[in-house]
């Protein structure tokens, strides 16, 4: 490992010193449900993972990516993406929210489900990750942050139908991955139809995957105002040998289904911008204890959410105001935690003032929800920023933030665990300081944060023979830092290093048993280096460094060598680490993946 070390640094020294060109990088827009900033005047933490840094990861799914990202923890079980919980700067898989074009994903039957809705990366445009307090711009359960998936818009001015086959690959534990795309265009219609089709036996016993996605985006150019319609199904069925319950449960079995339909448009003037959005999500899981036999134990449950939601801007001399409402409704059909629904009303203002020739940027707002079976809720907040000259800002925002329990949480009842219908709602204050420092060839970030947090739930127990019960147990306070770096050099060729610090209070000191005390990222460090050695082609390292708070660390190599015209391999724990990422469930070791990527970008 320390040769693989050195061979890396090595490299990574000689790219450096024989680079003199650089690259101008383009200013990105960040997208939230309120407003579109340029990022480099976005007083907040936000990371933009583009579609050529897709392209050139060495992942091989939204999962795999996130990780790549400091300050950013995916719990995984398995590869394929088949499973995985979501953190953003610790605190509980709960607490994130992710959004598909804006539409709020979040399942009310457990924030297990978060990531069943990620979409094959070659349908990616960008991905907005926003860090710290979000609840102010998407409402609850943005408690650590949000991530929001932009999907590729459908292009092309010729009348066409193209039908190919984007990707073909086969790699370690007989993964067997295909995927075809159509592009339909007309005077007035433009489609893109994706089918995607990711399965394997499973690097270990029970651990086989078949995971299948269907997407449609439709845009209706029309003469006032375009229409976006867009349609995805993903299924997904896989062993679960140790996945839940203990190590030992090695015959578990899941299948998830994750459906999404969604309706948008945008309306211009000249003082106003005004975006409605209807959109309905449905998730189904169905979970056996053991796969050959499910009548010894067995939960399904199906949860309807539908949203209508109307977002705007409006600007003025004085500013920009976002101001927006969303109404939705959600229900849950179980045969373990019942029947429910839930009516959710969010408000939203906020305005931005510019100060001493815009040097200053002020930006104070305030979401205020009504859960039907919560009452209310606000969040006030407020982003404060400076620019110093065109290329260095600092910047500062606090903001309250809370999430209402989950389904599971409220009336899940099995031989070892039971909910709590009385649980309160989890809520925080979040504080952030930062700066950011931009030139053509470099960028640097950092941003030290504070989140104190109350009414935490968590599973515990006085004695070991005692049921998990879902409590409120107390407060935590979470603080560190968070570093990133970017040089680019000539031909696309690019460094990225990041390290994040987390410290949490222990709030299980007290406590004989807890289901979920903290296992936070307390080291954490990524780094990506991006090589075109020769024309068409491209080589990318991305190396973790990860060491949790109970002590246990991993490193972990991954790398990809792409022909631009198609043909890539994946190299994935080149160190062939042994390392486990959440319930001691081992990861793999060294693998691999081969194939070719043609068709429409």
């Amino acid at each position: 490992m320390k040769k693989s070390l050195a061979l890396l640094f090595l490299l990574f020294f000689n790219i450096i010193i024989s680079q003199q060109d650089t690259t101008d990088l383009k200013e990105v827009v960040v997208s939230t449900t309120k407003l579109e900033i340029p990022f480099s005047k976005n007083f907040r933490t936000v990371k933009i993972i583009s579609s050529d840094y897709i392209k050139n990861s060495p992942a091989s799914n939204v999962s795999d990516l996130l990780q790549e990202i400091t300050g950013i923890d995916v719990r995984r079980r398995g590869v394929g993406g088949v499973q995985g919980d979501l953190y953003i700067r610790g605190g509980g898989f709960d607490q994130t929210l992710l959004l598909v074009d804006g539409m709020k994903m979040d399942d009310a039957q457990t924030g297990h489900h978060t990531l069943n809705m990620i979409l094959p990366l070659y349908l990616i445009e960008r991905i907005e990750v926003i860090k710290g307090p979000a609840a102010r711009i998407f409402g609850q359960n943005a408690f650590n942050g949000a991530i929001n998936i932009v999907t590729k818009d459908v292009t092309g001015e010729k009348k066409q139908i193209d039908l190919s086959l984007k990707e073909i690959s086969y790699g370690s534990f007989e993964q067997k991955n295909i995927s075809t795309v159509t592009k339909i265009i007309t005077n007035k219609v433009k489609s893109l139809i994706s089918f995607s089709n990711n399965n394997s036996d499973g690097y270990r016993h029970n651990t086989d995957y078949k995971r299948n996605n269907y997407f449609v985006k439709t845009s209706f150019n029309l003469k006032s105002s375009p229409i976006d319609v867009i349609a995805s199904f993903t299924e997904n069925k896989f062993g679960a040998n140790g996945f839940y319950a203990s190590p030992s449960a090695t015959e578990q079995y899941e299948e998830t289904q994750a459906s999404l339909l969604g309706v948008s448009t945008t309306i211009n003037s000249e003082k106003l911008s005004i975006k409605p959005r209807l959109y309905w999500r449905r998730g189904q899981d169905e979970y056996i204890y053991i796969r050959d036999n499910p009548s010894v134990y067995r939960n399904l449950h199906k949860t309807n959410k539908v949203s209508a939601e109307l977002s705007g801007s409006y600007f003025s001399n004085s500013g920009v105001t976002g101001f927006g409402i969303d109404l939705s409704t959600v229900n849950i059909s179980s045969n373990n935690l019942g029947e429910h629904d839930r009516t959710t009303v969010n408000l939203f203002v906020d305005h931005t003032f510019k100060l001493f020739d815009e040097k200053l940027v002020l930006s104070p707002g305030i979401a205020v929800s009504y859960f039907s079976d919560m009452s209310f809720h606000s969040f006030p907040g407020i982003d404060i920023g400076y620019n110093i000259n065109s290329n260095f800002k600092l910047y500062s925002n606090i903001g309250k933030t809370f999430r209402i329990p989950t389904y599971t949480d409220l009336y899940y009842s099995d031989r070892t665990t039971i909910g709590n219908e009385n649980l309160n709602p989890e809520s925080a204050t979040s504080t952030e300081l930062g700066f950011k420092y931009n030139t053509s060839n470099f960028k640097i970030s950092g941003a030290f944060f504070n989140r104190k947090a109350k009414n935490i739930i968590d599973y515990v127990k006085e004695n070991e023979n005692d049921l998990w019960n879902a409590v409120n147990i107390g407060s935590l306070k979470t603080t560190g830092f968070e570093l990133d770096f970017r040089y680019n050099f000539q031909n696309q060729n690019y460094l990225n290093l990041g390290y994040t610090n987390i410290k949490d209070n222990n709030y299980v000191t007290n406590i004989n048993f807890s289901k979920y005390s903290l296992n936070s990222l307390k080291h954490h460090f990524t780094s990506k280096l991006n090589l075109n050695y020769i024309r068409n082609v491209n080589h990318s390292f991305v190396y973790k460094y990860a060491e949790r708070s109970d002590k246990s660390s991993y490193n972990i190599l991954d790398s990809k060598i792409m022909y631009k015209k198609g043909l890539f391999i994946y190299v994935n724990n080149i160190f062939d680490e042994v390392y486990s990422e959440t319930n001691l469930v081992p990861m793999p070791g060294t693998s691999f993946l081969v194939g070719i990527s043609v068709g429409i970008d």
